[in-house]
C-alpha cells in the first residue's frame, strides 16, 4: 500500500503559491529599452506595417529610447503615441524629446524617450552642451518611478558617429560627472547605438575608454552579442551601461538582452529592415513591492506546512 501524507494537499498549496509568487515577480519588472530606428519621420510613421511593428516593440517597455528620429514638427512621434495608446488601452504613453542634433542638415537626429505615465514620470532633462565632444550630444533625462526601489534614476542616450565611437564613448564619463552633479544622483544608465564593436571599437581601444577601465561602470550587453538584423554582420553596436550600486542591484539577473523581434514576430528580414537594421536592447529592473507584500504570507504558510509535516512523522 502506497504511503500518502495527510498534509500533502497543504504542501501542494505552498508549492502552487510559490509558483504564483515567482510568476508575479517576473511580471512586475520595469523594462527599459533602446532602439535605433534610422530616419524615423512622418513618411516612415505613415507606413502601417512599420508603425504596427514599432508599436509592438515599444509597448513592451516602460521606457523606450528611440534614436534616428527626424521629426522636427513632432508628427511622427504623435502618430506613434496614438498607435501605442490604441494598442495598449490600459496604459497611457507620452514622450520627451531632444532638439535636432548633428553637424549637417541631412543628418540631424533627435533622441526621444517614450514612457508609460502610469509607471514613470519625468522629473528633469538636460542637454549636454559641449558640441565639440559629440556629433549628437547626449540628452539626459531624470525619471522617477514608484515601481522600483531607487525611485529616481538618470538615462543618458548616445548615438555615436561611427568614426568617432571610441572618443565619444570615452567622453560619456564627462557627461556622467556633469549630470550626476546637476541632480545629485549617481544612478545613471547610458544606452543607445554606441557602435561599440567590430571595426569601430576593438579590444585594444578599450584601454582608452573610461567607461571600460573604471570598474564602477557595468556593461550589461556583452561584446559577443549581435544587435543587428542582417546576417552579414555580427556586432554588439547597441549597449546599456550602468553606474551606481543601488541601480545595479535593482537589475534582474540575466535580463539584459537583445529583443529579436524578427524571430518573435515571425517577420521576413525584408520587412524587418523596413523598420531598422538594428535590434532593440533591453534590461529589466525588479520591483520588490510584490515580494515585500507576499513574503510574510509565504513564510507563514511554509512554516506551518513544515511544522505539520514534521509532527506527522513523529
Amino acid at each position: 500500500m502506497r504511503w500518502r501524507s495527510p498534509h500533502l494537499p497543504l504542501l501542494l498549496l505552498v508549492l502552487s503559491y510559490l509558483a504564483l509568487l515567482v510568476e508575479g515577480a517576473k511580471s512586475s519588472g520595469f523594462k527599459i529599452c533602446a532602439y535605433n530606428v534610422p530616419k524615423f519621420n512622418f513618411a516612415k510613421a505613415s507606413n502601417y506595417r512599420v508603425l504596427h511593428t514599432l508599436t509592438r516593440i515599444v509597448s513592451r517597455c516602460d521606457i523606450c529610447l528611440l534614436q534616428g528620429v527626424m521629426d522636427t514638427d513632432g508628427k511622427a512621434i504623435k502618430r506613434l503615441l496614438a498607435s501605442l495608446n490604441r494598442y495598449e488601452s490600459n496604459n497611457n504613453y507620452k514622450s520627451v524629446s531632444s532638439k535636432s542634433l548633428g553637424t549637417s542638415p541631412t543628418d540631424m537626429e533627435q533622441y526621444v524617450f517614450i514612457y508609460r505615465t502610469g509607471t514613470v514620470n519625468v522629473t528633469g532633462k538636460h542637454q549636454y552642451q559641449k558640441k565639440q565632444s559629440f556629433v549628437r550630444e547626449p540628452f539626459a533625462v531624470e525619471f522617477q518611478s514608484t515601481k522600483i526601489a531607487i525611485k529616481k534614476f538618470i538615462l543618458v542616450p548616445l548615438h555615436t558617429d561611427p568614426g568617432q565611437a571610441v572618443k565619444e564613448i570615452d567622453r560619456l564619463y564627462d557627461v556622467f560627472q556633469e549630470v550626476s552633479k546637476i541632480w545629485n544622483n549617481s544612478n545613471v544608465m547610458f544606452l543607445g547605438d554606441f557602435h561599440a564593436s567590430c571595426a569601430y571599437v576593438t579590444r585594444a581601444n578599450k584601454k582608452n575608454i573610461r567607461l571600460f577601465t573604471d570598474p564602477q561602470f557595468s556593461w550589461m550587453i556583452r561584446d559577443k552579442v549581435d544587435t543587428t538584423v542582417s546576417d552579414d554582420t555580427n556586432c554588439a553596436y547597441d549597449r546599456i551601461v550602468v553606474h551606481g550600486k543601488p541601480l545595479l542591484k535593482t537589475i534582474r539577473p540575466l535580463s539584459a538582452n537583445v529583443f529579436n523581434y524578427v524571430k518573435d514576430f515571425k517577420l521576413t528580414k525584408t520587412k524587418a529592415l523596413e523598420v531598422s537594421d538594428h535590434l532593440p536592447v533591453e534590461v529589466v529592473l525588479n520591483s520588490d513591492a510584490f515580494l515585500l507584500q507576499a513574503t510574510p504570507l509565504l513564510i507563514l504558510i511554509s512554516v506551518s506546512a513544515i511544522v505539520q509535516l514534521f509532527l506527522s512523522a513523529l
